[in-house]
């Protein structure tokens, strides 16, 4: 399964109907978070049958994700036990066998155990409720303020974010969701990733997110100082080429030696 691009939903307008049991899919190197749009290509048999199972009941499925990426077909014990409920947007089947979903993240859950793992993963889950930010919660208002200025920092510094995630950024309250929203455009590693989709607790998943932001910032200051370094180290070097050929067609033009020449080169 591979994860190319992200869309920001908006949450839809009545609670959301999940069922107590579901399709289960591993998710190789990637985490969905809710209300976050996603294309998956799938290969994995059992993951194919779990889509298809999904498609012929709710469109529901929960993505788990794996432990070690290098596993091709984990058992249920190496999973994640915290995940996303997505509902399956649109399916496209390929013909090598493989099929290509559009899943779109609604809400967290929490595996409570796994009725079968063949011929596909079904899982009895519980939903995690998100966390609520209560009114005139200074520190949580400062965590949104903190989250967006970091946000707009990265993006200076060169960070690919997208105009429409800025503005749903700039105006976005909710500091659970700002945090899943910063998070799913960090690139982040998987572990980190999951991290973050665990943290239940509002400040707990901005404080981890925030860190997370602060941590890419280092890195673009870095990855930009090294960048005007090389460049430096360039544009010396063409000052140099540049003056040593300037050099040799002054000492044609006087005439001078050959001798000359070699003693400038070297």
């Amino acid at each position: 399964m591979s994860e190319n691009s992200q869309n920001l939903q908006d949450p839809p307008s009545e609670p959301i109907s999940i069922p107590e049991v579901v399709p289960a899919m591993a998710l190789k190197d990637a985490v969905l978070f809710p209300f976050v749009m996603v294309p998956l290509s799938v290969g994995r048999e059992r993951s194919v049958a779990a889509v298809d199972q999904a498609l012929t009941e709710s469109r529901l499925i929960l993505l788990l994700g794996q432990r070690d990426t290098n596993q091709e077909n984990p058992a249920a014990s190496d999973l994640y036990q915290v995940g996303t409920v997505a509902g399956i947007m649109r399916m496209i089947k390929l013909p090598d066998n493989r099929i290509r979903i559009l899943v779109q993240g609604l809400v967290r859950a929490r595996v409570e155990y796994f009725l079968q793992e063949e011929p596909y993963l079904k899982a009895r889950i519980m939903r995690l409720e998100e966390p609520g930010q209560g009114a005139g919660d200074l520190e949580a208002e400062a965590f949104v303020r903190t989250l967006r200025g970091n946000l707009e920092k990265a993006v200076e510094l060169g960070k690919t974010v997208t105009p429409e995630v800025m503005l749903i950024a700039s105006s976005l309250e909710d500091g659970a969701r700002l945090a899943d929203l910063v998070a799913s455009n960090l690139s982040l590693k998987p572990e980190d990733a999951q991290r973050v989709l665990e943290a239940t607790d509002l400040k707990e998943r901005m404080r981890l997110v925030n860190e997370l932001l602060e941590h890419e910032i280092k890195l673009l200051e870095v990855q930009r100082q090294i960048s005007s370094q090389v460049q430096g180290e360039m544009d010396k070097s063409q000052r140099e080429y540049l003056l040593r050929q300037q050099m040799k067609t002054i000492q044609k033009e006087l005439g001078e030696s050959d001798d000359v020449d070699q003693e400038i080169e070297r």
